[in-house]
């Protein structure tokens, strides 16, 4: 569902995705002694920015696009910097800083759960996950948009999805059913392949970037309880902008690209990735690698200090001369209630970027 509305613009999530590799894959950023560390390098060797001719593309804005839950998963409820979700078999509970209210539901329903994340509340921090019935697994098996993969309680609060994107996913399913010829699907920072198994689902040819050799493991492990071991995915463990760079010397063009940077991480060989540093250059670069027939280039920011205009106004400058159309926003969850059909209060979690060619 896609809403248009008024919207504030001086949205202030409070909690960048710092835990996360130049790949999008989270990671925690644990003390080590500085001899230890790898050394420190920009993430690819760098071009200038291209100088574009042209009229920018039109706008839309601001564009709310709204998820109530798919598949396996709803937000149940939230509060008190806690959101309550539904995850499978599991309802768990996580820090949400930007969950300012009360919650809607009863103290009985919140202790009523089977996991709760507790430890450090930053975004960078590491914690541990409380079982308050009895202990469980590591992972257990979820699915989404007709793709199944496991669920993994992790030390850095995640495990292993962002239902956000769920709505990014939708739109580029059906772009590619709809296509009516092969599709080529780039996904950057990819973590643990969700969206590149959707992809593939639909029909597309696929590469998956990520810098985390443990997010390319469970990614492929997500690939095998698909069954879509034979679709053509590319599974890539390298700097994200290193590969794109590299790509843009081999001339090779994607119909659309997916990308979801955190705000800052580290490839494989040290390389640092700054998000406002680095993500002009790398929109310019994910520019040369579109196809002429493209049908998207969507960026997503998770959780950064930002209006959604600063990356509007950079994705319109990067797409000039292009034609096609601009939208940009939020991406909010909407809360479900117990059995995810009560609509209640509209969590926004991520700002996004996305440009169509019409």
């Amino acid at each position: 569902m896609v809403r248009t509305k008024d919207k504030r613009t001086d949205r202030r999530p409070g909690k960048p995705r710092v835990t996360a590799t130049p790949s999008g894959a989270a990671r925690p950023t644990s003390a080590v002694s500085p001899a230890a560390k790898p050394k420190q390098e920009e993430a690819g060797p760098q071009r200038r920015l291209m100088t574009r001719q042209g009229d920018r593309p039109a706008e839309r804005v601001p564009v709310i696009l709204e998820s109530s839950g798919a598949g396996d998963f709803h937000l149940v409820d939230s509060g008190n910097a806690l959101k309550l979700e539904q995850y499978g078999p599991y309802r768990i509970i996580r820090p949400e800083a930007q969950a300012l209210w009360q919650p809607a539901l009863s103290e009985s329903v919140w202790s009523n759960v089977d996991a709760v994340f507790t430890g450090d509340t930053d975004e960078d921090g590491m914690g541990r996950w409380r079982f308050p019935k009895e202990a469980h697994g590591e992972t257990w098996p979820l699915s989404l948009l007709g793709v199944d993969f496991l669920g993994r309680f992790t030390s850095f609060r995640h495990v292993g999805v962002f239902p956000e994107q769920i709505v990014h996913w939708e739109w580029m399913k059906k772009q590619v059913e709809n296509a009516g010829r092969p599709v080529k699907v780039l996904n950057l920072f990819g973590y643990t392949g969700v969206a590149s198994l959707v992809a593939a689902a639909a029909g597309a040819e696929v590469t998956h970037v990520d810098a985390s050799k443990k997010a390319i493991g469970w990614a492929r492990e997500n690939q095998a309880l698909s069954r879509l071991e034979r679709a053509p995915i590319r599974w890539i463990c390298e700097d994200a902008m290193k590969f794109i760079q590299r790509e843009e010397r081999r001339g090779s063009r994607y119909d659309i690209i997916l990308t979801d940077p955190p705000k800052f991480g580290r490839g494989p060989n040290g390389e640092v990735w700054h998000l406002f540093e680095h993500l002009p250059l790398m929109l310019d670069i994910c520019r040369e690698l579109l196809s002429p027939q493209a049908l998207g280039l969507v960026l997503t920011a998770y959780s950064i200090r930002a209006s959604f205009y600063s990356t509007h106004e950079l994705m319109r400058d990067i797409m000039r001369g292009a034609g096609g159309v601009v939208e940009s926003g939020e991406l909010v969850i909407r809360e479900g209630g117990l059995d995810g059909n009560d609509p209640g209060r509209a969590l926004s979690t991520s700002l996004f970027s996305r440009w169509i060619p019409q």
